[in-house]
């Protein structure tokens, strides 16, 4: 395509702008400067999305919930530049920021052979980013921001150290290829492969004008060459397939996940508690493990797209990027490492604090039982076991109502005793919460708005803790070595239930439940966004369905033990009230 530029709604644009990479391939840009001429720090992001596909346009379900429910979104702006998950330049251009957008090797107006988050492409990011360090109209300051997809680069391209890289923000931005992303305890998730179906083949380069055209532009999305299906083909990864060919934790997981030593630049990383399934993890994870002195954790609630866009993100997004790419003395230097919106009931509650997990708390169990009770303290049960179909509903452990408000936040971790008629058994535990009307509470999640509490997963044969990663509130599994069950033999799993928020109110209670599949909220009314293939029930598309990963535990029995010697128990972060 040939690049074209022209001034309009208060700022210069360059669309299609050649980049060139170290192979000779030339990668595609858009570039929104503001219309005096000058030096100016950069927020650059690189990705499949198509970087000519308007938001209102590719994905309008998700729009139209987000305008409707939140008009500060769309003030202030045309929205004509809005795209999937990017800032806006109409809000960033203004301030004294160059926007520069890059269509990802294979995608959108990018020719080249789409191989997601691999070496190649976070080569390409490097390569981006100090190109952007280099130009004229650059300072020589970049940062990186955006969601999801351009939020987990981040984290890989920062571990390569650009030189010219000077801040990033990762909202809601996964940083664990196996564990936050591909295999939840060992099991396999099926959204990436149908992801790759809706978000990525529908956008990939050589489309032409068979693909989408932008409705403010009238400029090709998918550049203006077209492939035949043949060629489109050959063109990309099978990246459902791939992800499959490696079950275990190897160099190919290996290879798509941060290095946290080697992360070393300030950052911000903001996470979302209903980011069950992906992301939540990682944004966590990588605040506890990078190597950055400077680096602060934001946590958040509503959809996965919402807080980025609305005045809350992108003025904490600006207070950040002023004060490192700008080197603004604004009030940055006063915001303590974590702010957290805690979750309660009827919304969010904003709360700052300096560490996390939060010093102060009081981490405390609840002893499981054969009686399906969830106890402060550990009682032998006259009944040593339960049992489940392994692919069933599986069993609830109730607590006593709460004699008073009590907040949980943060890490939680499941020790059980299993043991199962068959070689391997998958684990889902559902932490839920009810009313004291027995009505079950759930929130809105990133993406389905019946998310319960918390969740965590584990596959039995992936027990094997890394003793050196492993807390006790957060169990760290190596999912290097498959342990297979003897038939009827009990071992002792750890498993890792992902950080939630939530003020519990006086006379409400929790229920565990420990089930063979996904959780399915049973109150749950149809409901579909345009970018997802399935109903959202309670998971969202984060969902562990695949017959090739779970046909071999179709009529297997799972039970769960109970002995004096070795208690079963739930560990809960309590935040003693101030």
């Amino acid at each position: 395509m040939e690049q074209f530029s022209e001034i309009k709604d208060d700022m210069r644009i360059d669309w299609d702008c050649p980049i060139e990479m170290d192979d000779g391939l030339a990668l595609r840009a858009d570039i929104f400067y503001p219309i005096n001429k000058g030096k100016f720090p950069v927020i650059i992001t690189y990705g499949p999305y198509a970087k000519g596909l308007p938001f209102q346009q590719g994905y309008p379900s998700a729009w139209d919930r987000m305008a409707l429910k939140h008009p500060d979104v769309t003030a202030g702006s045309s929205n004509k530049y809005q795209n999937w998950e990017v800032v806006d330049p109409e809000k960033w251009v203004p301030d004294g920021y160059v926007c520069v957008r890059i269509d990802s090797r294979g995608c959108g107006a990018s020719p080249g052979y789409i191989d997601h988050f691999s070496p190649r492409e976070t080569l390409d990011f490097e390569n981006c980013i100090e190109w952007a360090g280099q130009q004229k109209w650059s300072n020589g300051n970049v940062g990186i921001n955006g969601v999801s997809y351009y939020g987990i680069n981040q984290w890989q391209v920062a571990s390569r150290q650009p030189k010219h890289l000077k801040a990033m923000c990762i909202w809601e931005g996964a940083s664990d290829w196996y564990r936050d992303m591909t295999y939840h305890g060992g099991i396999l998730s099926t959204f990436w492969a149908n992801w790759f179906d809706m978000q990525v083949k529908t956008v990939q380069y050589g489309l032409g004008n068979n693909g989408m055209i932008n409705q403010f532009n009238d400029r090709p999305i998918c550049g203006d060459t077209e492939l035949t299906e043949a060629e489109l083909e050959k063109n990309r990864c099978n990246f459902g397939d791939e992800i499959k060919a490696h079950p275990m934790m190897d160099e190919y997981h290996k290879e798509r996940s941060a290095v946290w030593e080697k992360i070393k630049i300030p950052f911000l990383s903001a996470g979302n508690w209903g980011g069950q399934g992906l992301h939540l993890r990682g944004n966590t994870e990588g605040f506890d493990r990078a190597a950055s002195d400077d680096k602060w954790l934001e946590m958040h609630g509503l959809e996965h797209w919402t807080e980025f866009y609305t005045d809350y993100g992108v003025n904490l997004q600006k207070r950040f990027f002023d004060h490192y790419l700008k080197g603004l003395e604004n009030d940055w230097g006063q915001q303590p490492k974590v702010q957290l919106q805690i979750r309660h009931v009827d919304g969010f509650k904003e709360r700052h604090e300096n560490e996390w997990p939060i010093e102060r708390t009081q981490w405390t169990k609840m002893f499981l039982d054969a009686e399906n009770n969830l106890n402060h303290q550990h009682s032998v049960s006259s009944t040593p076991s339960l049992s489940f179909e392994a692919m069933g509903e599986g069993i609830d452990f109730k607590s006593q109502a709460f004699d008073q408000e009590t907040e949980i936040t943060g890490p939680l971790a499941l020790k059980l005793f299993v043991s199962s008629s068959t070689p391997d058994v998958d684990l889902f535990v559902v932490m839920r919460l009810f009313s004291d009307a027995d009505k079950e509470v759930v929130f809105q999640g990133a993406v389905d708005p019946y998310t319960p509490i918390a969740q965590g997963w584990l596959r039995a044969s992936h027990r094997k803790l890394d003793t050196d990663l492993s807390k006790p509130w957060r169990p760290f599994h190596s999912h290097d070595q498959k342990q297979l069950l003897n038939p009827d033999e009990i071992v002792e799993l750890d498993i890792e239930i992902w950080p939630t928020s939530i003020v519990i109110p006086e006379n409400y209670y929790l229920v565990l439940t420990v089930r063979g599949k996904d959780y399915e909220y049973p109150l749950a009314e149809a409901q579909i966004l345009s970018n997802f293939k399935n109903q959202l029930t309670g998971c969202g598309p984060f969902l562990h369905n695949d017959p090739f990963d779970r046909n071999e535990n179709l009529e297997s029995i799972t039970t769960l033990h109970f002995s004096p010697d070795s208690p079963s128990y739930l560990l809960l972060p309590i935040i003693p009230l101030k």
